[in-house]
């Protein structure tokens, strides 16, 4: 009992209690409830158009001092920037990869004050915890204004299977919506059984008693990183990705102390190296906090504790469009989180410790622990497939423990800045939600360490509104679909990705010569991405197709075999912009390919589904040799894309191109090229136990053999010319 409680049950006194230390902490915030209004009103968009990536490369190439490099381009590193710039500091950034490639792009994609943490502070009477709450869901409400095209308030069920357990999960949400005060976003409410399913109609009905819904937000994570980098850039700052930090150097200052005065750099696109000089060096790069300190201090103890979190993507019909799920006591203690995201259900997260990596991978350990999870809170109706896992991607969580204090054993709960001997300001740990306070926090600390005169000694982006949503409106893309002639769907998807930049977006798409959509070709034809996006992707610094595929798209985090369908379109678009060479397309190709297949969790679909063992009947066995040996014409073993180029014209099975596209793509890419017997009985025998969902291969393979068995029947001589009959 005690363990299901203690993820939100509130005991007697330790609610009394917390309502209490609640209360004299909303009762004394420095907050004004229109502080966040009156800051959007204040600041006006920024009127500078957006640099290209060579100017912003040359600004950084000019020589010229900055205030403060910030090293780093995830969600902190650009709040830094953003934060920096707008108090009128000269500011640069620097990111290794591109903008939200590591941990950022792959969270849970939701915007949170932490509800768990509440319950620890209210039963431990900790201040500490209840104050980190309190700045998260201040936070909260900030992006959901600031951002109101990238994120939403999304209600969140928490089914409840035991009476006993409802009032106290009721309390706990109870007092997480009054630490909200007037920041809240939308009321908690309890639900009957009956409403509980008919909202959530997935979910087991046997013996749930009821079900309480609180709300938190959501967002596109990977996009809302590139509108802070954007926003930044818009307001003066210098920020590049593919440029990496090799070397820091020191001085002395006026003290004789070495301080840091700069770095050296290389641009990872062209591989040129020069020097940035600056004031002061910000070291915001998550998980790879330790490697820029050491670069500092080659003798420095390390802080970061990595652990990978995984999630996995499964198709729309597993959850309600608006409504996500909570399950607060899995089997080893971990919350799971079962949430609709763009069209499709995301599903996370796990906590193991990992190694520090550029390239985390998902594991098949950790892919079956969610479905065996979500599979507890889903009904009988609902099959919980291998196979019906779309994509999976491993993020590492930066815990760190705190430098600034002796013992370094314990795991800091909140982010920590750290000012090192030589000025090297650290900001590690913290959330995706308070990255706005975590970059303020950073700030403060550079200004005071390096002594940093900027206009404005206060932050200036709490409600600052960031790239696209100074024009937006809820109805906006009705506008895009009347005044372009955009479909729809894609009309809203273009409002929702891009706020009021989506116009600019939609000004570069191509006409389709339909009658309707009139523009806007899709580069697959299950998404509303469309070719103008690509476009405007590298207006955007794309400067690889991984980084259009995974984060100004976000296909490859959907549905892993469609980005692999779509990326030769892609390529061949950003090879007009960027002027490739065919070598460097096919560079772009196989690196890409090479990143769904190891950290978008294709190949460990396969290896899944390799390792289910063959539970086919003798008949059916019988019944796949036979088409593989209809389209295997030369007995050669295996069947090769020429077989099935000649299968098809053969039967006169009309396909149009993007379906010719989809089966070749999924025979290369899955076999190497060629698909043998062995295979195609294991993938069959997948199909049938539900490893995998479908195979475009195989249904061609079925027609085959009708057209086969059609054939076989115009050979055979009548009754009348045989002399038969009477």
């Amino acid at each position: 009992m005690a363990s299901r409680f203690g993820k939100f049950g509130v005991t007697a006194v330790g609610l009394c209690t917390g309502t209490a230390l609640a209360a004299w902490a909303f009762n004394n915030q420095n907050d004004s409830p229109y502080k966040v209004q009156m800051a959007a009103k204040a600041m006006k968009r920024a009127k500078r158009p957006l640099p290209l990536r060579g100017e912003q490369v040359a600004k950084l190439q000019s020589g010229e001092e900055f205030d403060v490099l910030i090293i780093g381009g995830g969600a902190t590193g650009a709040g830094c920037a953003l934060d920096a710039v707008t108090r009128g500091l000269k500011t640069a950034l620097v990111e290794a990869d591109d903008f939200a490639s590591g941990t950022s792009s792959r969270s849970t994609k939701l915007i949170h004050g932490g509800v768990r943490y509440l319950q620890k502070a209210i039963l431990g009477l900790d201040f500490e915890q209840y104050k980190m709450v309190k700045e998260a869901l201040h936070e909260r409400a900030s992006m959901l204004q600031s951002a109101p095209h990238l994120t939403h308030p999304l209600p969140i069920m928490l089914p409840v299977y035991k009476w006993w357990q409802v009032p106290y999960y009721w309390v706990g949400i109870k007092a997480y919506d009054f630490v909200a005060g007037d920041r809240n976003v939308k009321t908690s409410y309890y639900l009957s059984k009956k409403d509980a399913l008919e909202l959530f109609p997935m979910l087991k009905g046997e013996k749930l008693c009821g079900a309480i819904v609180y709300y938190d937000g959501q967002q596109d994570d990977a996009r809302m990183n590139l509108a802070i980098a954007l926003t930044a850039a818009r307001h003066g700052a210098a920020v590049c990705n593919h440029v990496q930090v090799t070397e820091l150097f020191k001085k002395k200052d006026a003290s004789g102390k070495d301080v840091l005065c700069g770095a050296k750099v290389k641009d990872c696109i062209t591989n040129k190296e020069w020097t940035i000089k600056a004031k002061c060096i910000i070291n915001a790069t998550g998980p790879f906090t330790d490697h820029i300190r050491k670069m500092d201090d080659p003798n420095v103890k390390g802080i970061c504790c990595p652990s990978s979190g995984v999630h996995i993507v499964l198709p729309g019909y597993y959850s309600p469009d608006q409504m996500g799920l909570l399950d607060p006591s899995t089997s080893d203690g971990r919350v799971i989180f079962f949430l609709p995201w763009q069209r499709q259900t995301i599903a996370g997260t796990t906590d193991l410790p990992c190694d520090v990596t550029h390239n985390p991978k998902p594991t098949e350990d950790e892919i079956q622990f969610i479905l065996t999870e979500i599979k507890n809170y889903l009904n009988k109706d609902v099959e919980v497939r291998r196979g019906d896992v779309l994509s999976a991607w491993s993020g590492i969580r930066p815990l760190v423990s705190d430098p600034n204090k002796e013992d370094t054993q314990s795991l800091a709960r909140n982010h920590i800045v750290h000012v090192s001997p030589s000025n090297l300001v650290t900001i590690a740990g913290g959330k995706w939600t308070t990255y706005r306070a975590m970059a303020s926090h950073t700030i403060d600390a550079a200004i005071k360490a390096c002594g940093l005169k900027p206009e404005s000694e206060e932050c200036q982006t709490d409600g600052l509104l960031i790239e696209g949503a100074h024009g937006w409106t809820p109805t906006m893309y009705i506008r895009l679909v009347q005044d372009f002639g955009l479909d729809c769907e894609v009309a809203q998807h273009l409002a929702k990705s891009y706020g009021d930049r989506a116009f600019a977006v939609a000004k570069l798409a191509a006409i389709t010569g339909k009658r309707w959509p009139i523009i806007g070709k899709k580069m697959h034809p299950e998404f509303p991405y469309i070719d103008a996006e690509i476009r405007y992707g590298v207006r955007e610094y794309a400067c690889t197709a991984i980084d259009m595929i995974a984060r100004r798209l976000r296909l490859a985090f959907l549905n892993v075999q469609a980005a692999q369908e779509a990326l030769p379109g892609i390529v061949d678009i950003m090879a007009e912009e960027l002027k490739w060479s065919k070598e460097e397309q096919q560079k772009q190709l196989k690196a890409a390919s090479d990143f769904l297949a190891n950290e978008m969790g294709m190949l460990v679909n396969r290896a899944s589904r390799d390792k289910i063992p063959i539970n086919l009947t003798k008949e059916e066995i019988q019944m796949y040799i036979k088409r593989f040996q209809i389209i295997d014409k030369e007995n050669k073993g295996y069947v090769s894309i020429n077989d099935i180029r000649r299968g098809l014209k053969k039967s006169g099975t009309k396909l149009n191109s993007d379906d010719m596209h989809n089966i070749l793509s999924e025979l290369d890419v899955a076999y190497n090229g060629r698909l043998e017997l062995s295979d195609y009985l294991q993938m069959m025998s997948a199909i049938k136990s539900g490893n995998v969902a479908y195979s475009r291969f195989a249904r061609m393979a079925e027609l085959e053999e009708e057209h086969h068995e059609k054939e076989k029947l115009k050979t055979k001589i009548s009754v009348e010319r045989s002399g038969g009959g009477l």
